[in-house]
């Protein structure tokens, strides 16, 4: 048998970064212009355009220049005030993690807090609201990819819009994946990236900004400026006729466009249901093989991100080093309090297709019963492709 523990991976099945498409590899590859050569500037607004169609806001996005954690701290030192009170939504490690962002920025913090394989209830966050009608702005995370779970942020939002609070949503590793856009469910500030769903590299934020949250963050005085924390310094950079703040990440914007194009004529639609459909299959093939799922039910189970809880005995780390050496498939870890508890299968972009399903039952099982594990590899795969010949 070849192993590959020191060569590159056959098959990159992680919750990010995640496989690029081949055309925004190629993409990457176009010429670096200046940033204020007209003919980027012009390209620049072409591309926030493009966003702001697949994003389907009412008003131009904004682009950060550095993966989705800069956009994710940014919102929270640009909205969130000192005199705020904030009601942070934690079903995971990064819901969670949102939180001492939150308090660096205003003492005021409250949270609701659930087990990281559950979500968050709508109707805990409306009692909430209404013993305390102080809250400003609450924050939610719509996948918490170290679970895979997904939560209600259409039905949360619009609590928090009757209350009049401001809403931050994390949809960094949803956004593309399946069907969420900013106003669907009010927010405020909704942060996204190219690096997940859309099949691009790391590198870039992009953000919906609503106009109150626009109003809000010119108001903050505490709100930074002249910072790469900054929001506001970016409001007008999509225009052609006004400068950067600083000069903007050129080969990533090439990436982006060629992503945006794929994912606009591929149709929003149909790349969902490729997502649907990768992590439906995937689910009843570990069903059927004998595991189970993190989350607490099939419902919140996320379609872009499927968590494998980790039989009692086994070694997780040990387990994801033997699905590389021995099948060259590569899967992620989980991530604080879930690691060492699950393994994370990421679908998301090129990876979002049925085959990978198979893949990933094939060397998850197959490192499985290498620890020891007596698994029905093939009940499961035969699951799996059940679902999919249902769906052709």
């Amino acid at each position: 048998m070849r192993y590959l523990e020191h060569a590159d991976p056959v098959i990159t099945l992680t919750a990010g970064p995640v496989n690029a498409y081949a055309e925004v590899l190629r993409g990457l590859g176009r010429t670096v212009l200046y940033d204020y050569d007209p003919a980027f500037q012009l390209f620049y607004e072409k591309v926030v355009d493009k966003a702001q169609k697949a994003m389907l806001l009412s008003n131009r996005p904004v682009i950060l220049h550095g993966e989705p954690v800069l956009g994710l701290e940014a919102a929270a030192a640009s909205l969130i005030a000192p005199d705020d009170v904030v009601l942070n939504l934690a079903s995971g490690v990064y819901g969670k993690g949102f939180g001492y962002w939150a308090k660096r920025y205003s003492p005021h913090l409250l949270e609701i807090e659930v087990p990281y394989n559950e979500a968050i209830d709508p109707q805990a966050v409306a009692a909430m609201l209404k013993a305390h009608p102080e809250i400003t702005v609450v924050s939610v995370c719509h996948h918490d990819t170290p679970s895979g779970t997904i939560n209600p942020i259409d039905a949360i939002g619009a609590l928090v819009s009757v209350h009049g609070g401001y809403l931050i949503v994390d949809a960094v590793s949803s956004f593309g994946g399946m069907k969420t856009h900013p106003q669907d469910c009010k927010a405020d500030i909704y942060v996204t990236g190219p690096n997940k769903c859309l099949g691009a590299p790391p590198g870039l934020t992009m953000m919906g900004v609503s106009e109150r949250a626009w109003a809000k963050m010119k108001g903050n005085e505490a709100a930074p400026r002249a910072s790469m924390l900054s929001i506001v310094d970016w409001e007008n950079a999509w225009s052609r006729d006004k400068p950067f703040p600083f000069t903007p990440s050129v080969s990533e914007i090439n990436g982006l466009d060629v992503a945006l194009d794929l994912y606009l004529n591929e149709g929003p639609e149909a790349v969902w249901a490729r997502h649907a459909l990768t992590a439906k299959a995937m689910r009843a093939g570990v069903t059927a093989m004998g595991l189970s799922i993190w989350a607490a039910s099939d419902k919140i189970a996320s379609p872009t991100t499927t968590a494998v809880r980790t039989p009692e005995g086994v070694d997780e780390k040990a387990l994801r080093q033997a699905a590389r050496a021995r099948y060259g498939v590569v899967f992620s870890s989980g991530r604080g309090e879930t690691l060492g508890k699950l393994t994370r299968i990421g679908h998301m972009g090129p990876t979002a297709q049925p085959i990978y399903a198979i893949a990933a039952l094939t060397a998850l099982g197959g490192a499985m019963n290498a620890a020891g594990q007596k698994l029905a590899v093939g009940k499961g795969i035969d699951a799996a492709l059940a679902v999919i010949d249902a769906d052709a």
